[in-house]
């Protein structure tokens, strides 16, 4: 069962030649992202030899989904920066300040859809705009629909998991620190990593 269908550019042929799965179009409706089973996070490589790995706390995000109309799903999520926690004060602090972040002066990233497709089987790609700091470019997801569940509370929930990469020097997050060794003390390259589960909105 899918979400997204494939991309195509004949709308009115698709539509007339591939059915709407009942199951998939009683996903359609407003979901709202659960933080508390929800993460987002992010590893990068710390001098050269060892990755770094953290998360953001606060976000908040929600997910329209168009069983009928897949193409027609979007998702909205914002991130609270000054949540960022790699499990050491300092660092973290570091993160916040204006030599990375700036939480202070740009409190949120945000990310906007702008287009779903099919990749093949529950594998899709989100693409979309991030926006860290006063920058603005497009990102794509790679996700994997994890499927649906009626949790003990009755709530209706989807789930999802993916990843993607960024330089985050096409963002402004520049600082670095040359090591005697050679190299840097932090990648430009970032594995940002997405685990979403979202509840549906009573009818």
């Amino acid at each position: 069962m899918g979400i997204f269908g494939r991309k195509n550019t004949d709308t009115a042929t698709a539509v007339a030649t591939l059915p709407v799965d009942p199951a998939l179009a009683a996903l359609t409706g407003q979901y709202t992202i659960d933080p508390a089973h929800s993460s987002i996070g992010f590893t990068v490589r710390h001098a050269m030899v060892t990755n770094v790995r953290g998360s953001f706390a606060e976000h908040e995000g929600s997910l329209n989904l168009d069983g009928s109309n897949p193409g027609a799903s979007s998702a909205s999520i914002d991130v609270k920066i000054a949540s960022i926690d790699t499990g050491i004060g300092d660092r973290d602090g570091h993160l916040r300040s204006g030599d990375f972040f700036d939480a202070e002066q740009f409190p949120l990233m945000t990310f906007r859809s702008t287009q779903a497709e099919q990749l093949g089987g529950d594998k899709y790609r989100v693409t979309g705009d991030l926006t860290i700091k006063d920058v603005t470019k497009p990102l794509s997801i790679d996700l994997e629909f994890n499927g649906t569940a009626t949790d003990p509370y009755g709530n209706e929930r989807v789930g999802f998991e993916g990843s993607a990469e960024i330089l985050r020097s096409d963002w402004g997050l520049t600082w670095n620190a040359a090591l005697e060794t050679g190299g840097v003390m932090v990648s430009d390259k970032v594995k940002l990593n997405f685990d979403i589960s979202a509840i549906k909105a009573a009818a």
